[in-house]
């Protein structure tokens, strides 16, 4: 089935996430560096099978520590230092953050998807802010500036590009867009388990219908994914 990009609804989304956050809070506390520090947070540090609720990019790309470890696996390295989880100050300052998009775009525009991430509708501000990726690098430098927190930003003409390019490319990049017309060449390629919204046990189940990315379900038949997953068959193609 080909799409008539013209007629599908477009507008300007950022999909925010902040980096590490239960980490990066807690190397702000305590006069850390977020970006250069090994941190981990843990439900209790007393217990040694206690899981890990956030790590510092250091730990994870150093000692490969992520949320969902164990405090067993983390080495002993008097250059880590391990946090409890203190939830209501992640909060307080989630809401501080969300205070702070409000100088970006109005209430209504903003959509909390969790503590540490949002998605922001940009349309009528590019007089005050100029383009989406502008705006994005104003935003991120808000932050950083106000609360010493690294962010990452997806940018797309709907919510669920934006947060695909964010997982696959802004994470690393600090700032990834993706056009209807750059879906093909940016996100077709991409394996099942890195999508937003397929669990494991619904990528199994592509696995055995011979899709294995992105492009494969764009590529299939909406008739096939339909008859096999209803509803849900309809919006993978579609999102696709």
């Amino acid at each position: 089935m080909l799409f008539d990009i013209s007629k599908l609804p477009t507008n300007n989304i950022l999909c925010i996430d902040m980096k590490s956050f239960y980490a990066s809070c807690e190397c702000v506390d305590h006069g850390l560096d977020p970006l250069k520090d090994y941190v981990v947070v843990v439900a209790d540090k007393n217990r040694s099978g206690s899981v890990v609720l956030a790590a510092s990019p250091k730990m994870k790309s150093e000692y490969g520590i992520k949320t969902g470890s164990r405090l067993y696996q983390v080495p002993s390295d008097r250059r880590i230092h391990i946090f409890n989880a203190r939830m209501k100050r992640y909060l307080e300052v989630s809401v501080q953050i969300t205070e702070l998009f409000l100088s970006f775009v109005p209430f209504e525009a903003i959509l909390t998807y969790s503590v540490d991430e949002s998605w922001l509708t940009l349309d009528g501000t590019q007089k005050l802010h100029g383009t989406p990726k502008e705006a994005a690098n104003k935003i991120r430098h808000a932050i950083w500036e106000k609360f010493g927190l690294p962010s990452c930003i997806g940018i797309g003409p709907n919510r669920f590009i934006s947060k695909v390019v964010l997982d696959v490319y802004a994470k690393k990049q600090g700032i990834a867009e993706c056009t209807y017309q750059e879906v093909p060449e940016k996100l077709w390629a991409v394996p099942l388990r890195e999508i937003w919204g397929i669990g494991e046990k619904m990528e199994q189940h592509l696995n055995n219908m011979g899709m294995y990315t992105l492009g494969d379900v764009a590529n299939s038949s909406l008739e096939r994914l339909r008859k096999r997953f209803g509803v849900i068959g309809e919006q993978l193609y579609y999102h696709a």
